[in-house]
This record gives C-alpha cells, structure tokens and sequence, in this order.
C-alpha cells in the first residue's frame, strides 16, 4: 500500500537542499540564518513521520515549529539568490517554446484527477494501492514528478549542471517567496485552533439569533458572504471552513434545511476562495507574485482580481441555492 509519507519526506529532503544552496549564497549576510529557517523546516518534515508514528517525542517539532517562526519573523533570511539564467535566456526559452510551456504545469491536476478517481480503485492482492484518504495528495506529487520530467525534456537544459538547474529554480524561488510559502500550513492550522476553541459555536448563535427563521435564501447568502469575509480576515480559506462551517454550514443549511452536505460543503470553499483574491492576507497568492514580477503596485493583482472574487461569489450563492437543496 501506498500512502503520502513519501512526499513529506520528498518536501522535507527538497527543504534540507535550499538551506544547501541557501548556506552557500555568499551575497546574502544572513545566509546563516536563511540555512537555519530551510534546514530545521526540511528536518521537520521528515521528523513528523516518527511523531506520527509514535516512536518519537513530539517536543522537538514543537520547538523546530517556534523555532522556524522566530526566524521568519525576525526576518533571518536576507535575500533571494539570483536567477540561473539571464532574462534574454527565458525570453529566448518561451518565444520558442509558446504555450508548450504550459504544459508541464497542466500536467499536475491531470495527473492528480486521475490518481483521484481511477488509480485510487486499483487493488492488489486484495487492498488497495493507495492508502485510504491519500489518492489525491500522492497524485498531486506524481504530477510533480511527471511535470518535472517533462519540464526538462522542453527545455533541455546545457552543461554539466543541467539536471541540477531544477532544484536551483526551486530553491532561488522557495527563497524568493520566504516565509510566506508557509502561510497556507500555518492559517489551516489557525482555523483548526479556532473551531477547536469553540469559535464557530459562538458565531453560530450570533448567526442564529439574527437569521430569519424560515428564509433559505438568506442562510446560504450569509454562509456564502461569511466564508469569504473569513477569508479576507484569515487569509485562506481553509482556516475560515471549519468556523463557517461549524457555524452555519452543518447546523442550518444540512441539518436544518436538509442541503445536500458534498454540494454546500465544496460551494462554500469555492466562496472562500473568493475571499483570497481579495485580500493582501493571502500574501503568497497576492503579494508574493506581485514582488516577483516587480509589478509598480504590490496589490495590482488584489486590485484586478476585486470584480471576478464578487461576480464568482455571486454564481456560487446562486448555486448552492438552486441545487444544493
């Protein structure tokens, strides 16, 4: 059987060697601490899988966990190494090349889906190949790893480090993004800490009490509504699911209403991702690539994106009202 731990241990080994090259940037003076920050979160990866397993104490990934925080924070990890090739290069690389550059990045979903829905039911000897609950995450890294093969098949990179031009990109562009590249793990969690706390109960009675008792229409427009707004203010949806959810989603609209649940559910995501083109919040969506592409305003794309987020959000409150229930 196979399950995801691979590509934790994958992330975790591609981690250890951006503090490699990270260590070696001899133009960036804190080199040491930008080695620190990519190397214990690298070694953290790996490590999980004993606390998980239980034959490791959990203490150590807490402190690695604070650890890596105070050095994102303090802002321990200087600059970015240059790129690998010369702007002309890539200017070459995709006038030739066209939309056949695409093609490796399309290549991740493709791959994902079918892990999802057709390998995911190969059995052998009786049980599956995939470990329950990972069909979808295991093809997400068999599509990087197709992606990455035929990423290099395009391009054909020269010269005796051609193989290594890769793990360079990713590194200089893991580098690139800093910190940021944790924020979706660390909001998830957030959002995980709030329901634990209780915060979608108590926002659930506030909605209750304010909600009309018997209008559909308004429950779901407020769960709508409320999935992005969270979403503004957290910065991902995935930590604004389960408050909403918690508050409205599974008591009123599922429970109350009888919706049906894997509609409203996926809908009410698809709201919350509204929510992330909207907001500097979600900075490795919206800021980050702003700073890459040195784009004048560091919310240009915030800016752009504003009128999509609302018209989606509306079809998707127009979905979930017509066929959810």
């Amino acid at each position: 059987m196979i399950n995801a731990e691979w590509l934790y241990w994958g992330l975790g080994l591609f981690f250890i060697v951006v503090a490699v090259f990270a260590a070696q940037q001899q133009d960036n003076p804190r080199r040491a601490g930008a080695a620190a920050f990519w190397g214990l979160l690298g070694m953290g990866f790996c490590y999980s899988t004993f606390v998980v397993n239980k034959v490791a104490p959990a203490w150590p990934l807490g402190l690695t966990v604070v650890i890596v925080g105070l050095l994102g924070g303090l802002g321990a990890l200087g600059t970015a190494a240059m790129a690998t090739t010369t702007v002309d290069e890539r200017e070459t690389a995709a006038t030739k090349l066209g939309n056949r550059l695409f093609v490796p990045a399309l290549l991740i979903p493709i791959v994902a889906l079918i892990f999802a829905t057709m390998v995911a039911s190969v059995t052998v000897g009786g049980k599956t190949l995939l470990a329950t609950g990972t069909p979808a995450l295991t093809g997400l890294g068999a599509g990087v790893l197709v992606a990455l093969v035929v990423a290099m098949a395009l391009l054909r990179p020269a010269g005796p480090t051609g193989p290594g031009v890769a793990l360079r990109e990713g590194s200089r562009l893991a580098q690139s993004i800093g910190w940021a590249l944790l924020l979706p793990q660390l909001i998830a969690v957030l959002g995980l800490l709030f329901d634990k706390a209780g915060v979608g109960k108590q926002v659930g009675r506030i909605f209750t009490a304010i909600l009309p008792h018997d209008s559909l229409f308004a429950a779901v427009a407020l769960y709508g509504v409320g999935m992005a707004v969270f979403t503004i203010v957290m910065g991902n949806a995935f930590a604004a699911f389960p408050v909403m959810t918690a508050a409205i989603g599974w008591p009123v609209l599922v429970s109350q209403f009888h919706g049906n649940a894997t509609l409203i559910l996926a809908v009410g995501m698809l709201c919350g991702f509204c929510g992330t083109l909207c907001t500097p919040m979600a900075a490795n969506f919206n800021i980050v690539p702003a700073v890459l592409l040195e784009m004048k305003d560091r919310y240009g794309p915030i800016k752009a994106q504003i009128p999509t987020a609302i018209a989606v959000l509306g079809c998707n409150i127009a979905i979930m009202y017509l066929w959810g229930f």
